[in-house]
């Protein structure tokens, strides 16, 4: 079992709550919830059992459904029928696949206030909506969502973890890599996009050494994926599937905004509307909205109808976007990680940073504003995130990169300084620096370059990271 960053979340779970609540572990298919769940309960408590709802017999389904009003008698037929013995206040039972069975999900609330063990729920975004429309959710039940692989994680899974260290070390004293080292982890985060972070994959990848076998494992995920659209699109499949296969090619395109009008001349927002949530609510997407007006706060200004959708995992939009063939040669991928072969890589890096994002709990904000005379961008940055920082209050400042940067001047950022700065004269505030935007390019083929503006607002900043491919031209 690979390390994952959410085994500390379901630890400190364990450990502030002392079975006060229920947890969920949501997330797509196939992302590792199941094996989680039991390497957690291996190693935390003294007990387990495992009630897997796609296998358990109709008997175990009646108990749920027969001995909510006695919980001895529950307990007492549910273990005999496993032939388990309990240890009270450390033992975990595990309902997995908790979305087959509803009454299991409703019945939690009557367990935890029982208080006599710990419960653990896993279940799949695609269905858990589906089958809670006629139970009433447990207002004991916390949740926690599971996403595929980070670098970090992959770093792990890769046996490199004194790298993973050096990197975070490196990215919070803000200082460089040697050389030597930027180019071992530039070529193992580009292993990183070829493969994935859906754990078959690198399973996969780390036993065979192969990115063919990967992607055959990914080939699977997206069949199965489909088969969910066409099991349980409710009456959307068609619609869905129209908005799922063309992802790749999206964002392929320079203009990266998901167009409606590429599905059909008479395809409006509207009509699409409920295949972009099923996509987003089964975890299978990552949808980013443009927002107009960042400030310290980002959804109140967002445009809901203007947005761009990336694959929530990497690894499986480079198969998607190679599914015209049977299978993918092992050739191809390492002429691919070797740039001995021309691919959109921006594509594959703007997704990657999404991804990342999304995987750490943000969410997905872009700016973009056109030229009122000729309605045309004058300006777009693609992800921003807001931080706060300590004493802000009127403070005009920079997110600092003091190596390899260079300053550069947008018509556009530029009256909003000057305005923000106008006002600070006017009110006497005096600014701890001059405000300026800054943008970092690297030397690599896919080049993550950051912009940061800073607002006047008391304890934010607005963190605005843009992803271009090095050698194109990008807005000033």
């Amino acid at each position: 079992m690979f390390r994952r960053k959410t085994y500390d979340l379901l630890k400190h779970w364990k450990d502030t709550k002392h079975g006060t609540t229920s947890i969920l572990i949501e997330g797509a298919r196939r992302v590792g919830k199941s094996a989680l769940a039991m390497e957690f309960a291996a190693n935390e408590y003294k007990a387990h059992l495992l009630i897997d709802f796609s296998v358990a017999p109709p008997e175990v389904i009646d108990l749920f459904r027969d001995y909510r009003c006695d919980m001895d008698a529950f307990f007492r037929y549910l273990f005999a029928y496993y032939n388990f013995t309990p240890i009270p206040r450390d033992t975990l039972i595990i309902f997995d696949e908790v979305q087959l069975c509803s009454e299991a999900r409703a019945f939690t609330k009557q367990l935890v206030a029982d208080g006599r063990y710990d419960y653990l729920e896993t279940g799949s975004l695609i269905s858990i909506q589906r089958n809670v429309q006629h139970i009433l959710l447990p207002s004991e039940e916390e949740s926690i969502t599971l996403h595929p692989f980070d670098f970090e994680e992959f770093l792990w899974a890769r046996d490199a973890v004194p790298l993973a260290d050096l990197i975070r070390d490196s990215f919070t004293t803000m200082t460089p890599l040697s050389e030597a080292l930027r180019r071992q982890a530039t070529r193992l985060f580009r292993e990183y996009m070829l493969v994935g972070g859906m754990p078959h994959a690198i399973q996969a990848y780390v036993d065979e050494n192969s990115f063919q076998a990967a992607d055959e494992s990914k080939r699977l995920i997206l069949t199965l994926y489909k088969n969910d659209i066409a099991k349980f699109g409710a009456g959307e499949e068609a619609r869905i599937s129209a908005v799922f296969q063309p992802i790749p090619s999206q964002l392929a395109r320079h203009e990266k905004r998901f167009r409606i009008t590429s599905l059909g001349r008479n395809a409006r927002n509207r009509t699409y509307e409920a295949a972009f949530f099923w996509l987003a609510d089964a975890g299978l997407v990552n949808l980013c909205f443009n927002t107009t007006d960042p400030n310290v706060g980002l959804d109140p200004t967002a445009n809901r109808n203007a947005f761009k959708c990336y694959f929530f995992d990497t690894g499986l939009l480079i198969t998607q976007a190679f599914t015209d063939n049977m299978f993918t040669p092992e050739q191809l991928y390492k002429d691919v990680l070797s740039s001995k072969i021309d691919i959109n890589e921006g594509m594959l890096t703007e997704n990657v940073v999404a991804q990342q994002f999304a995987g750490n709990g943000h969410k997905l904000y872009y700016f973009s504003r056109n030229d009122p005379d000729t309605n045309r961008n004058r300006s777009e940055i693609d992800f921003l995130l807001a931080h706060a920082y300590a004493k802000a209050a009127g403070h005009i400042r920079i997110s600092p990169r003091r190596h390899q940067v260079r300053q550069t001047l947008h018509d556009d950022v530029t009256r909003q300084i000057q305005n923000t700065v106008r006002h600070a004269r006017r009110h006497r505030i005096r600014p701890a620096s001059q405000a300026t935007r800054t943008r970092w390019r690297s030397r690599q083929p896919a080049a993550v370059h950051e912009r940061a503006v800073v607002s006047a607002q008391a304890g934010h900043t607005i963190n605005h990271i843009a992803v271009c491919r090095y050698g194109e031209r990008s807005s000033p």
